[in-house]
């Protein structure tokens, strides 16, 4: 049974920093890439960043190069997101997916 358990949200103020993580199972995780999404309400689901199944590859929103950083432990069955320099824009719900699968999300909120 695939699972993907996203952790680390909150609140934080502007110019913050957060460091999602997403623990994945029941699938070969050091086979497939991986995505960051987050989504607002009223709005689609967006993809902030995506990395390759060994981490050589990343990419990023163009809202958020510069200041987010993708990351994975294959030993870990985990990925991460490092958020800088948050912005209130950059509030939304947090998801990880792989494969058409989708974990539960993670609420970040981005205020003063």
């Amino acid at each position: 049974q695939v699972r993907l358990v996203e952790s680390g949200g909150g609140l934080v103020q502007p110019g913050g920093s957060l460091r999602l993580s997403c623990a994945a199972s029941g699938f070969p995780f050091s086979l497939y890439a991986m995505n960051w999404y987050r989504q607002t309400p009223g709005k689609e689901r967006e993809l902030v960043a995506s990395i390759s199944s060994f981490g050589g590859s990343t990419n990023y929103a163009d809202s958020v190069k510069g200041r987010f950083t993708i990351s994975r432990d294959n030993r870990k069955n985990t990925m991460y997101l490092q958020m800088t320099s948050l912005k209130p824009e950059d509030t939304a719900v947090y998801y990880c997916q792989t494969a058409g699968y989708w974990g539960q999300g993670t609420q970040v909120t981005v205020s003063s």
